[in-house]
């Protein structure tokens, strides 16, 4: 027995040895790709030396003898600390993700090639001017230098995701840049999938009850539209839910997530230390690490700073010293899907105008790892590529003998939006940043800008000029084959809605409808915002004059006007009826929810149980409202919509009828239905959080999820890469963080504002900024989760441009010379 156990014990502590190696080993490799900050490195490239100096939160301060030096070094510094990002985000857009993944991402690259936007991108770099050209050339060779120190030095194949893939890296050329701004358009994109749930919807109900499951923001009413049947005869209504895949990989955004953001200024008359304001959170989907990387450079112009994007080589978001701009998506309707009819003798015509004609085709091979490559016909008509009926669904609302194509101002090959981002980036004014926008394409945004004393907001992107007679207006798809429903060009930028020198000081934008133009010049019937707006609006008023911790309260905001308004409505008969009832009854349990709620202000405070009761409330209400009417589709509506509740509750136009259920002999009334979700929410929350309603809290709920897109799901590894946060705010708030909205847990936060800033241009040395998780994407770094807990917190990191201060404490200043 004493023998077996001394083996035991040595194979025991052999193993053990075994696994501290392994480890060592693993460490040792792994760690290799950490770059190493205090560095000196001769590159190939540069007309003079490079210093990158980076402050104590690792924002590198770029500094060069030229601007096309200063790109460089960017580049340089974008490649060490998010190689593998930057070739992810080049892979999603080129259509080759399944080289990595294998069968998983054969759609997601698919619908990619089909759109062509990388193809598009390499004939748009001749469209750029000769600085961004210079600019983009310059970028690139900064990325390419980095790859090959990679590769020179062995340092653990430049991140530590290649280990698990091929480790190969294609150097990276400007039309990758191009492409990369056109993928942002992808992923802040809505109306095509706006465009075909409107068309199901609207194949199962009458225009009035489309108009309440689908509103349209507060303003002027539009008139009703043809039901989808009479404009593309042939189409089936179906109650089966939308075949879009949910796969973190997929750039192609669910409808609540097509972007958001706020921004907000205020000139030096409404500001207290007599110099304008400005404000921005730009909300993206959270990842580890996140898209945003913090960057200062040095240009002739000046010194720029702010959130860029590794892969461009443009601050997207930021100030100089004398002026600041700021980018909220616009939500410009610049998308529509025709119908195209395929002709029944000749399956490679479509009809047009003028009759028969072929579709452009060629093929494309997709490279698929672990299976056989897939061959894809890709075909063009002149509205735009061809889409398969498999992708967001479209074969629900095409009718036999009928293909879709898909029109979309993005898909231009001589697309010049990186030449006006750059301009706008050097702009000393808003005189010059209003002149910035004239060629930027997509993705469409509103600019809020600021100089020591003025303000201006101007929506930057093309908007397709439509014909009056179209006949869907844009909101549903149309037969391609009538002149009326094709675009016919472009509206030009004068047209674009922009605000100068407002008389009463203050801009701002939540995605809320910022115009009321008819139709055809109007910009959108789709809009992301009609809650936040009406809390900033509040806030703003509140003060006669505004200052930099105003503007961060605002940002930092968590009070629900949605909550403030629904809670009452949905609320009123049930608070003071009923009888008393003993503990541990449903009816109980019931009046101490509905107590906790009438003591409460809205605010949706990660440490209090009421915000999470609300959520369930309202979330079970409006599913109980449409599920006997829209049977699965209605899991398409995947988060509350506090118009259609309103509408509901205060029986506009009739909409009071969602509260019967079609399917029973009663006629049930909204209190009842009210009644009966918060039982069934409360029931949730109780199997979920236990007992005790008081003991709930909104923060477990409503962690912030910032996941790596492939590490994040391997066993032990998840621990390590991905980033979980108690949070607070919710789908709207100013602090927005919007929930998931499926599976197990529904209230995660999973988007919202990955990069904050607040410009002050009376003490621009004074502005701050922040990023949710850390500068680099290497999760052995200690700079990959850094700012995290600052971000959750609300607080900031400075945004100077005092060279002196980024070199006070320098964690490592890097210096590039030529060969």
């Amino acid at each position: 027995m004493t023998l077996l156990l001394r083996w035991l014990l040595r194979i025991f502590t052999g193993l053990v040895l075994l696994a501290i190696l392994a480890l060592a080993g693993a460490w040792y490799f792994l760690s290799r790709s950490i770059p190493d900050y205090n560095a000196t490195h001769r590159v190939a490239g540069l007309t003079a030396p490079v210093e990158i100096v980076r402050n104590n939160a690792n924002v590198p301060h770029i500094f060069g003898e030229t601007d096309a030096d200063v790109f460089f070094g960017l580049g340089f510094a974008h490649a060490q600390d998010r190689l593998w990002q930057m070739t992810m985000l080049r892979r999603t857009v080129q259509g080759r993700l399944s080289e990595l993944f294998g069968p998983r991402t054969a759609r997601i690259d698919e619908l990619m090639r089909r759109l062509d936007l990388y193809g598009l991108a390499l004939n748009s770099v001749e469209a750029q001017d000769a600085p961004t050209r210079a600019a983009l050339d310059a970028y690139a060779a900064g990325v390419n230098a980095w790859i090959a120190k990679v590769n020179e030095g062995a340092l653990g194949r430049g991140a530590p995701e290649f280990f698990l893939f091929e480790p190969d890296i294609a150097v990276w050329q400007p039309a990758d840049s191009l492409a990369i701004m056109k993928l942002m358009a992808v992923q802040l994109s809505a109306h095509l999938e706006a465009e075909v749930l409107r068309a199901r919807v609207s194949l199962l109900m009458p225009d009035e009850r489309v108009r309440d499951i689908l509103p349209d923001a507060p303003g002027e009413g539009v008139a009703a539209l043809p039901d989808y049947a009479s404009i593309v005869p042939g189409a089936r209504p179906s109650h089966a839910a939308l075949r879009i895949a949910d796969d973190p990989l997929s750039p192609f955004p669910r409808l609540p997530f097509a972007g958001a953001s706020n921004a907000w200024a205020a000139s030096a008359e409404r500001a207290a230390a007599g110099g304008a304001l400005l404000a921005n959170d730009p909300h993206l989907g959270f990842t580890a690490p996140a898209i945003w990387y913090l960057a200062r450079l040095e240009l002739r112009s000046g010194g720029v700073i702010g959130g860029t994007i590794p892969g461009m080589p443009v601050v997207l978001s930021g100030r100089s010293e004398d002026f600041g701009w700021a980018l909220t998506s616009a939500y410009v309707d610049d998308q529509d899907v025709m119908i195209e009819k395929v002709n029944p003798d000749n399956a490679e015509e479509y009809l047009t105008p003028e009759g028969w004609k072929p579709f452009t085709t060629r093929r494309s091979i997709i490279t698929v790892k672990g299976a056989a490559p897939v061959t894809v016909t890709l075909r063009w008509t002149e509205n735009g590529p061809v889409l398969p009926g498999s992708h967001y669904d479209l074969a629900s609302i095409t009718p036999p003998g009928h293909v879709t194509a898909l029109s979309w101002t993005v898909l231009d090959g001589a697309d010049a939006s990186m030449t006006a981002a750059m301009r706008l980036m050097t702009a000393q004014n808003v005189a010059e940043g209003l002149a910035a926008g004239e060629g930027f394409v997509a993705p469409a945004q509103n600019v809020t800008m600021a100089d020591r004393r003025d303000i201006a907001l101007v929506t930057m992107g093309r908007l397709p000029r439509r014909d009056a007679r179209h006949q869907s207006r844009g909101r549903m798809p149309a037969p391609g084959w009538l002149a009326e429903n094709r675009w016919n060009g472009a509206l030009p930028f004068a047209d674009n809605p922009r605000f100068v020198a407002p008389a009463g000081g203050i801009l701002g934008n939540t995605n809320n409808k910022t115009v009321d133009r008819p139709f055809p010049g109007h910009v959108s019937y789709l809009w992301g915002d009609t809650q936040r707006i009406q809390r900033w609006l509040r806030l703003m008023r509140a003060r006669e004059v505004h200052t930099r911790d105003s503007f961060i309260e605002a940002q930092l905001d968590t009070v629900s006007p949605a909550a403030r308004t629904l809670l009452p409505l949905i609320g009123a008969e049930l608070w003071f009826s009923g009888d008393p009832a003993p503990e541990g009854t449903p009816e109980r349990l019931r009046q101490r929810a509905l107590a906790m709620l009438a003591e409460w202000n809205g605010e949706m405070n990660e440490h209090l149980p009421e915000p999470l009761i609300h959520m369930a409330w309202t979330r079970a209400l409006q599913d109980r409202l449409i599920r006997d009417e829209l049977g699965p589709l209605a899991d398409e509506f995947t988060h509350v919509e506090p118009l259609f509740i309103e509408r509901v509750f205060r029986n506009v136009e009739g909409a009071g009828v969602w509260c019967d259920v079609i399917q029973s002999s009663a006629v049930e009334t909204c209190p009842e239905i009210a009644r009966q979700a918060l039982d069934a929410a409360l029931i949730w929350l109780t199997e979920r959080y236990g007992a005790n309603p008081e003991s709930w809290r909104w923060g477990d709920a409503h962690q912030a999820t910032h996941d790596h897109t492939v590490l994040g799901e391997v066993p032990l590894l998840r621990h390590l890469v991905n980033l979980r946060q108690s949070t607070s705010g919710g789908d709207f708030t100013l602090l927005r963080g919007r929930t998931r909205g499926t599976g197990t847990n529904p209230f995660a936060n999973v988007h919202g504002a990955g990069y904050r800033g607040v410009y002050d241009f009376a003490d621009p040395d004074s502005s701050v900024f922040i990023i949710s998780t850390g500068q680099s994407g290497h999760p052995l770094s200690r700079f990959y989760d850094n700012l995290g807990e600052l971000w959750r917190r609300g607080e900031y990191i400075p945004m100077s441009l005092d060279p002196q201060l980024a070199r006070a404490a320098a964690v490592g200043v890097t210096r590039l010379e030529g060969r």
